[in-house]
């Protein structure tokens, strides 16, 4: 299983309105010294769609290069064009990618036909890349089918499902449909450990930005077997993960990491930094939760 445990869903920092290189490499390495299980660059959390292709290109070949081998690079390839998700996952294979993380397309709103054939395409355009499935449907607008679910399961490269949807019935349901054939990974922090009881391996995760470490220790703690401890410390940062989605994700984790001084409070249009008082109730948080600079 290629991608398990707490993967991270990575800022990706802009300074002067450029990529910044040196301050995502110092974030990529923290997180390996936290003994974080992947890495996710060019995701949502990592501001994709407003990254150029040359960027996305390079934010993932420094991420396998700052990882060295030692975890797995689960490249975020996401498009609501599938023609431009296949050149994505090119550049994402010849930076060294282990796996593909390919949104359901946005703005389109596919049948469950046309989402099968989408990923049925990425997956057979790099056989030799793991796929995993982005179910995110407050996004997209659509939302996958256990029965899709299902069908994709048996498609050799397509290893895993990000499951955003909230949903934990969703969840189980697919987990009953595909068995061990994809690895569930939940794609909100506030639903880890539930997803996890019912059959998860993992999340890809906002959080951990922040605080990779105890996010890792929680997901261990549940993937373990010792609930109680990990519905314990789940309880406790619930307050934390909501916080994360007080406005648009990644604008607060952004917040936080630049409050940590590990990268420049800059977005790229159409976002931009937060309303002064839901910043301010932010860092607030994070300081009770001993996360300052």
């Amino acid at each position: 299983m290629t991608f398990s445990g707490v993967l991270t869903a990575l800022v990706t920092p802009f300074r002067d309105g450029a990529v910044d290189e040196a301050a995502f490499r110092q974030m990529v390495r923290r997180q390996l010294d936290a003994g974080i299980d992947g890495l996710v660059p060019c995701g949502t959390t990592g501001e994709s769609a407003t990254l150029t292709p040359d960027e996305q290109a390079a934010v993932i070949r420094w991420t396998v290069e700052e990882a060295a081998g030692t975890v797995p690079v689960l490249a975020g390839v996401g498009s609501n064009c599938t023609r431009t998700v296949i050149e994505n996952s090119a550049r994402a294979a010849a930076a060294g990618a282990q796996g593909l993380l390919v949104t359901a397309p946005y703005y389109n709103k596919p049948t469950q036909e046309g989402l099968f054939r989408h990923f049925q395409a990425v997956a057979g355009a790099h056989s030799g890349l793991e796929v995993c499935v982005y179910d995110v449907p407050g996004r997209t607008g659509v939302k996958l089918s256990p029965e899709t679910l299902e069908r994709l399961a048996g498609i050799g490269n397509i290893t895993c499902v990000k499951d955003a949807t909230g949903d934990l019935a969703h969840a189980a349901e697919v987990r009953r449909r595909v068995g061990d054939r994809l690895a569930l990974l939940s794609g909100d922090d506030f639903t880890t450990v539930p997803h996890v009881i019912v059959g998860g391996v993992g999340a890809i995760s906002v959080a951990s930005n922040l605080m990779p470490a105890r996010m890792v220790a929680m997901v261990a703690a549940a993937r373990a077997g010792r609930i109680a401890e990990a519905q314990s410390e789940n309880a406790s940062l619930q307050p934390f993960f909501s916080s994360l989605f007080m406005q648009t994700n990644p604008l607060p984790v952004k917040t936080g990491m630049a409050h940590l001084g590990l990268c420049a409070e800059e977005f790229r249009l159409p976002l931009c930094p937060m309303d002064a008082g839901p910043r301010a109730a932010f860092l607030e948080g994070l300081a009770g939760l001993g996360l300052h600079a």
